[in-house]
């Protein structure tokens, strides 16, 4: 198996990541007189914002992931190839894959980040991560079976252990999921489950720093937590998850929570590839460039995104892990290679921030905007406009509005189905 892709005698830009940095760049080069392979592990670019609402069955998965070929019908000069990534080979300019090698004139590198569970294996083994449009639904498989067993369960601890829900990290993905599943217990079990009793399903969020929210600014923080814990969650702060044993989460302050349906979204770390000198990795294993997004050292490869760290006078620490900014570095890449090209001048990165937002649950949100900070239902107005203009497809965009408006005429979700499958594996070079 090889990636059959012709020579025609263009530069060719390969692009590793189909996800916001990855797949603005491969749009921007458009009619550049570059040939654009683009390689991601996955064939759909997925809307990772809106994640936690596939894992809580507020969204079918097809509302937030978007096939690539279908994003570049029609488009000359450009390939998708379905594969892993396994290491860069930055001496012969070629990437090394599962479906064989590739060579490249320039490198984008723009694979994200997974899931850090810092070592601790346990909780590796046992926890529910959502990075990926695939980990939301087996935590959505995970989460309506535990309630099923429950029903029919006759030990009064497991019965509660499998009703308890832990979320580990007070990140934006960890307050939303909280709020919405907060929301389930109260409006969806009721429902759904009239012999449960739905106050015994606890919803409890974890933290280890003293604020929610780290990357917003402390009112955000705190109107955040006021809302999680009016909407009943069981909100811990200064507390750290020590490890996961005979199906308990342990805290470093000595209280041992019996649970099922572990959440782990408490840190990320960057996607890893082979033969890329540890020289070129910081903190978080992410790829040091310079201010133009190229790996220092290395002339024809650049990385974007959250894998890549860039520092610049007001982000001495690198850029937060944001869209926006690997949107805005895809966006400005394309220009500079163009550039290269033509010899000119490369232009410097400089990140505009242009707010963070948050949803909590029904008219409950926080966002900070430039000199504007606002919580409540008008924040939560403005994160439904913008994160509904973001999405990729018309159809997609009609199908997320009906189940929103939907949800919030009925107090009821779209779809709670519990759909175990075998995973599809991506072809490999002896096929």
């Amino acid at each position: 198996m090889s990636f059959n892709i012709p020579d025609v005698g263009k530069k060719r830009v390969v692009i590793v990541g189909g996800g916001f940095g990855g797949l603005k760049l491969a749009n921007k080069l458009k009619n550049s007189g570059f040939q654009v392979v683009l390689v991601d592990r996955n064939n759909y670019h997925q809307f990772l914002p809106l994640i936690y609402q596939v894992a809580s069955a507020g969204l079918e998965p097809s509302s937030i992931a978007f096939p690539f070929r279908k994003i570049f019908q029609r488009r000359k000069d450009f390939y998708f190839r379905w594969a892993d990534v396994e290491g860069v080979d930055s001496a012969k300019s070629e990437i090394e894959t599962s479906i064989g090698n590739l060579k490249y004139d320039y490198l984008v590198i723009a694979a994200g980040t997974e899931t850090n569970f810092f070592g601790n294996k346990n909780v590796e083994d046992a926890a529910l991560s959502m990075k990926t449009v695939e980990e939301a639904m087996t935590m959505r498989n995970v989460l309506l079976s535990n309630l099923e067993k429950s029903l029919t369960c006759e030990d009064i601890k497991e019965k509660q252990a499998l009703q308890n829900i832990v979320i580990v990290g007070g990140g934006a993905t960890g307050v939303e999921i909280s709020g919405v599943l907060s929301e389930m217990k109260r409006f969806i079990i009721p429902k759904d489950y009239p012999d449960m009793d739905y106050h015994k399903v606890n919803v409890y969020l974890i933290e280890a720093s003293p604020k929610l929210l780290g990357a917003m600014s402390p009112q955000s923080s705190a109107n955040s937590e006021k809302f999680l814990r009016e909407m009943g969650v069981n909100v811990q702060m200064t507390t750290k998850v020590l490890d996961y044993k005979d199906g308990k989460v342990i805290l470093d302050n000595g209280i041992e929570i019996p649970t099922r349906t572990f959440v782990w979204v408490s840190g990320v770390k960057a996607v890893t590839f082979d033969n890329i000198d540890s020289a070129f990795l910081g903190r978080g294993g992410r790829i040091i460039v310079d201010e133009f997004n190229r790996v220092k050292g290395l002339d024809n490869v650049f990385a974007i995104g959250d894998i890549c760290l860039q520092a610049e006078e007001s982000y001495p620490n690198g850029h937060p892990q944001l869209a926006q900014v690997a949107i805005q570095q895809g966006n400005l890449l394309s220009s500079n290679l163009k550039r290269l090209e033509k010899g000119k001048e490369l232009s410097p990165f400089h990140y505009r921030d242009l707010g963070s937002l948050a949803t909590v649950g029904r008219n409950k949100a926080v966002a900070d905007l430039k000199n504007i900070k606002t919580h409540g239902w008008f924040a939560w107005a403005i994160w439904l406009v913008i994160h509904l203009r973001s999405i990729l497809g018309i159809r997609n965009k009609v199908m997320v509005l009906i189940n929103w408006v939907w949800s919030y005429l009925t107090y009821d979700q779209s779809i709670r189905l519990i759909m175990a499958a075998k995973r599809v594996k991506r072809p490999k070079k002896c096929c």
